[in-house]
């Protein structure tokens, strides 16, 4: 099994996602990565404690902008050339324009929304609404696979430093058509929730948008991040990047805190592969304690406040 592993990176650093396939490729067999975009030289390295035996590393400063198609063409080559069978990708927006790109450039087959890959090359992907698991396959190569965020740990292998090769920058003339012409950067005060080991998401039942800063708070005082529920996006209370479930994020934290959320199934698609689910909600027959390790009937707006403030005093002990 020759693998390559798409490493998609942002602000200067490599996505916990696609190190997470590139871990998981590694356990399987000889795993490569390739590197596309400007000054990403530097994170060729990196990829070796993930399991990388070779990095393909197109360093290039028309490549700096997070184009799919040029992506395409660079990546194209560097399958033809290394005669890789199987290209992975950890999911996201750009991942997948690049995976259906790459798929109708090389008439290759393209399995997504994949959880897990076995050694012979059988994918696993949930079906009707995550209640089932099912095998998927490709009937010819290169296999193109495309992972749910957060499918595997990005967990060092203990692997040494990669081999560097200088992949060829080739672009059609089609692909340099489209240009960035501004880009306009979300201020982040904590960890993304695809990368966070804590996620404290808030639904309808904390009743106004302004409550969100129960949320806000604890998720400061665990380390974590703040999700939503599509409702609370849908009514403008939240923003749609931290839209969890069906219609938004897929996550898999450590920890997930569920404040005033229902549970239903289109959310709980979204975040059930969290190790630890907490649920606080004043509704007991709420369905999301069905699906919790741990239940808490009651008020968010008494229940939280306390709680951040049990949390913070045993930071400071």
């Amino acid at each position: 099994m020759s693998t390559l592993v798409f490493l998609e990176h942002h602000g200067g650093e490599l996505q916990k996602g696609s190190l997470g396939v590139l871990a998981k490729a590694a356990s399987l067999g000889d795993a490569d990565a390739v590197l596309v975009g400007g000054g990403v030289s530097a994170l060729a390295a990196e990829a070796g404690t993930y399991g990388a035996k070779k990095v393909h590393v197109a360093d290039d400063a028309s490549l700096d902008p997070p184009l799919p198609q040029a992506r395409v063409d660079v990546i194209a080559k560097v399958v033809a050339d290394g005669g890789y069978d199987t290209v992975l990708f950890a999911n996201s927006v750009l991942a997948a324009d690049i995976a259906a790109g790459l798929a109708a450039r090389l008439d290759a087959g393209l399995n997504w929304d994949l959880i897990d890959l076995t050694s012979d090359f059988v994918g696993k992907r949930p079906a009707l609404q995550d209640s089932v698991l099912v095998d998927v396959g490709w009937r010819s190569t290169p296999r193109l696979g495309l992972f749910r965020a957060g499918s595997f740990d990005a967990a060092p292998t203990g692997g040494g430093a990669p081999q560097i090769v200088q992949a060829v920058v080739e672009l059609e003339e089609h692909s340099r058509a489209a240009t960035i012409v501004d880009q306009q950067l979300e201020e982040a005060s904590g960890p993304s929730i695809e990368d966070a080991d804590v996620i404290v998401a808030g639904g309808r039942g904390l009743g106004a948008p302004e409550n969100f800063t129960l949320a806000e708070e604890l998720a400061r005082a665990l380390g974590g991040a703040v999700g939503a529920t599509r409702a609370v996006v849908d009514a403008g209370w939240y923003p749609y990047s931290a839209q969890i479930g069906q219609t938004g994020k897929t996550v898999s934290p450590k920890l997930y805190v569920a404040l005033g959320i229902s549970g239903a199934i289109q959310h709980k698609v979204g975040m059930q592969s969290s190790s630890v689910i907490v649920a606080i909600n004043k509704d007991a027959n709420a369905p999301i304690f069905e699906f919790s390790d741990l239940g808490v009937v009651g008020d968010v707006h008494e229940i939280v406040p306390k709680l951040t403030e049990l949390v913070n005093q045993r930071k400071s002990s």
